[in-house]
């Protein structure tokens, strides 16, 4: 019996030393159950932290420094399960012990006798089957256990992955059981079709069904039993097993039974006491029910699959010497020059060399305008170029690039649980023994109340099939392998099924200024000068100094002005200003340019007419920076960051879902209130004028006054905020530090991504929670209806299977999201 699953932790580096993580295939799950039980063999090893996925077949673990890579997979192995490192180590595979042969059917089906096939190439440490879905066969590279080197000249598109073979195996099995099973119901239900001795004809045509077909449910009962252990396939083995042997018994004990038809009879069977036709047609149903659900489970796991094979398949290397060569991208190494012709995807992330185009991001991010790029921008790697010849440097190759971190993000949180599915856990790990229980119980109280065996024997049979935590298994696996694969397609990237839970009840969205609800790009918009100092004597002075800083507003008015003098003495305060001494002929003149705080710092005091002209620069919703000249005020630069097209419309959405947007920046009140009435958020919500640390304070600040926070932004000063809110959001265009500390990363920089991230986190929750609901419903009212003799084991066996078509059907809705 399996043990409930403990929540998703985060072992310490520091208490449990250096941490990797693991990415198992694992072979052999069929419900919650197979999940409990594996997950409660991992913890038993010191300080290993393991989340297994039934829906992508996968596990990743948390394994400290003290145990081994083959720990882990012996442990999975004892267990009775298939298991083989996909990521995060070297290769490792062997077949299950236990007996376990490699039958893709079967209950626990092994590895290929290669024992290994390729980690995912370019999506670094993704579980197996996620990427097996995503199209990466058993490889040429792959080896015999003897080290030989298997045939290189093999055809890849005779190659299949575990999961397909799996399927093809059901598929051949439930085919041979329905040829089977359709003359054994006609034979039995049928009185016209009836002839002498009819029930030794259905004995003999039932064998093979409830023996080879249905020898996935048997032999993972067995190698369950082995361990004092249970699952649905149990359940299922001893129907079937109890109805074949329980009939078959009848018939051995009166041979002459059916030595006459029963016309007239219909339907009826209480003429006798056979149930071949139950036997074989729940194992048809079934091993149905189970083919159908592994080809939805694939279709769920398309979104992932095009997201890894977007990448690039050849790159077009650049030597030394200028002459050209073509090589696979897994050769590519930072540093090597390539060239991307128009039509050809960009290899790896890489910086622009030479030329200029426009690059189509669209499969990567959703944004569908092309991005113009030119020498020393940024490329990624799997977007494609469209026009003009680009020669680039690769910056990040192989799991270091930022399409395999997004499929490294995504595959992580399609192996997490939300907190409401850690109920179907604590309920499937005593389900199938209490199943059992009732099961027995219903045999007893039938006997005791009627003395007919018979009624007795079916509705015990039915109590068994009719049960089913597969579906329970299912419900959160499935929805979050599609949901979260939707959205890496519109370029969201939830990092855990647990921000699905956050989603729901966040109130309020803080959204930093620059960069999220503007474009981040400063320009000048008016030079006002003073005390007899020319506009463009102004803006030249000015621009010579903060042409020295890498603060954007610095570098827009450097762009500002064609004039550039040598500056000495240069230094610069963050948050502050900057400051410099600017040749003149035989002098140097002091410039400082910054805040009126920093201007006071230096010595510089404005004077009542320049304060009130300062004051009605400011009034106009411009960023405002002072210029000082020899510790005398010399005039102001106005600059504007314009609002993002989509912002107003992306905070109505907002407030259609019943948020409330409030805007915090660091910029003077003024412009934070112009830039909100521009998007619609009110002036109440409007905090302006705060430093990084100021950022954590109203994040706090509103999470004291009882509200449920999410922030989006996208700089470095914005991670603080992001990690103390309890929703961090950070926009994709911003930095590494941003990303890592957020929640959700939104790979497009359009703001309305937001309102869509946060319906595609609701409407993944809600699909789970739907999921659940109908799973509880079905086993709530469909086990009391069996025992009390109202289902015929023929219609349970359906039933069980359509639940967990359902719940895989139900989540494959998700694929429709904002089509």
């Amino acid at each position: 019996m399996s043990e409930p699953s403990a929540p998703t932790t985060t072992l310490d580096p520091e208490v449990h030393g250096p941490l990797r993580e693991l990415e198992l295939e694992i072979t052999g799950m069929t419900c919650a159950s197979c999940v409990g039980r594996i997950e409660r063999k991992l913890r038993k090893l010191d300080d290993v932290e393991p989340a297994v996925n039934l829906a992508l077949e996968s596990a990743s673990v948390q394994v400290p420094a003290d145990v081994s890579d083959q720990d882990i997979v012996d442990t999975v192995q004892r267990a009775g399960y298939g298991a083989r490192i996909t990521g995060g180590a070297q290769q490792a595979a062997s077949e299950p012990q236990d007996g376990a042969d490699s039958d893709p059917g079967a209950g626990t089906a092994g590895t290929t006798s290669s024992g290994a096939s390729p980690a995912v190439p370019s999506a670094g440490a993704v579980p197996g089957d996620a990427r097996d879905r995503a199209a990466t066969p058993a490889t040429d590279g792959a080896r015999h256990e003897d080290g030989a080197e298997q045939n290189e000249h093999r055809d890849p598109a005779l190659e299949t992955t575990p999961a397909q073979r799996r399927m093809a195996d059901l598929k051949k099995r439930f085919w041979v059981a329905a040829a089977f099973s359709a003359p054994v119901f006609v034979v039995s239900m049928v009185p016209g079709a009836q002839f002498p001795h009819w029930g030794w004809v259905a004995a003999l045509l039932a064998l093979p069904v409830v023996t080879w077909a249905a020898w996935p449910f048997h032999r993972a009962t067995a190698v369950n039993a082995r361990h004092l252990s249970t699952t649905m396939d149990t359940l299922v083995s001893l129907g079937v097993a109890a109805a074949y042997l329980f009939s078959l018994w009848h018939l051995v004990a009166d041979p002459s039974m059916t030595a006459h038809a029963h016309p007239g009879a219909g339907m009826d069977m209480s003429g006798h006491q056979l149930y071949f036709e139950s036997a074989a047609l729940v194992t048809t149903f079934l091993l149905l029910g189970r083919w159908l659900e592994a080809r939805a489970k694939s279709r769920s796991g398309e979104a992932l699959k095009a997201l890894l094979d977007l990448g690039a398949q050849q790159a077009t290397v650049v030597a030394e010497d200028g002459t050209e060569h073509t090589v696979p991208v897994s050769e590519l190494a930072v540093g090597d020059t390539f060239v991307v012709r128009p039509g050809e995807k960009v290899a790896t992330d890489a910086v622009v060399l030479e030329g200029g185009s426009a690059v189509d991001a669209s499969m990567l991010t959703g944004e569908s305008v092309p991005v113009e790029v030119g020498p020393g921008d940024e490329l990624t790697g799997a977007t494609v170029n469209t026009t003009g010849r680009l020669l680039a440097r690769a910056t990040h190759v192989g799991a270091d690039t930022v399409l395999a971190s997004m499929g490294r993000t995504v595959a992580r949180a399609q192996a997490t649980k939300a907190p409401v599915a850690r109920l179907a856990d604590r309920i499937s790990s005593v389900f199938v023994p209490v199943v059992m229980g009732i099961a027995l119980v219903t045999l007893a109280v039938w006997l005791l109340v009627t003395g007919d065996l018979n009624r007795a024997f079916v509705a015990a049979v039915s109590v068994l099939v009719i049960a089913c935590p597969c579906a329970l298994g299912l419900a959160t696996s499935t929805a979050m392998l599609t949901g979260t694969g939707r959205g890496a397609q519109l370029g969201i990237l939830i990092t855990s099924a647990e921000v699905l839970e956050d989603t729901r009840s966040v109130d309020t969205v803080v959204l930093d200024k620059t960069g999220t609800v503007t474009h981040g790009n400063m320009a000048v918009s008016t030079v006002t000068p003073l005390n007899a100092w020319s506009r463009d004597q102004v803006l030249d002075l000015a621009a010579a100094v903060e042409r020295y800083s890498e603060h954007p507003i610095a570098q827009a008015i450097a762009a500002a002005t064609p004039h550039r003098y040598q500056v000495t003495r240069f230094e610069s305060a963050p948050g502050g200003g900057v400051r410099g001494y600017v040749p003149d002929g035989m002098n140097a003149r002091f410039v400082v340019v910054g805040r009126s705080s920093w201007l006071h710092e230096n010595g510089v005091r404005l004077n009542a007419e320049e304060t009130e002209a300062l004051e009605h620069a400011r009034a106009g919703g411009s960023t405002t920076i002072l210029v000082a000249v020899d510790g005398r005020l010399a005039g102001f630069i106005d600059l504007r960051d314009t609002v993002k097209d989509e912002a107003p419309a992306a905070i109505a959405e907002l407030k259609e879902l019943g948020l409330r947007p409030v805007l915090l920046t660091g910029d003077n009140a003024a412009v934070a209130r112009s830039v909100a009435a521009q998007v619609g958020i009110a002036p109440e919500d409007v905090v302006a004028d705060v430093t990084p640390d100021g950022k954590v304070q109203a994040v706090e600040s509103l999470r004291s006054g009882g509200h449920v926070v999410a922030m989006a932004g996208d700089g470095v000063n914005d991670a603080p905020a992001l990690t103390t809110a309890d929703l961090g959001i950070a926009m994709g265009s911003g930095t590494d530090a941003a990303m890592q500390a957020a929640d959700i990363t939104v790979v497009r920089s359009e703001l309305t991504a937001i309102p869509l991230a946060i319906r595609l986190s609701r409407a993944t929750l809600s699909t789970i929670k739907s999921n659940l609901f109908w799973a509880f419903a079905y086993n709530t009212v469909a086990i009391p209806v069996a025992a009390l003799g109202l289902l015929n084991p023929m219609v349970a066996g359906a039933a069980m299977a359509f639940s967990s078509v359902f719940v895989v059907l139900n989540s494959l809705r998700l694929r429709r999201f904002a089509r």
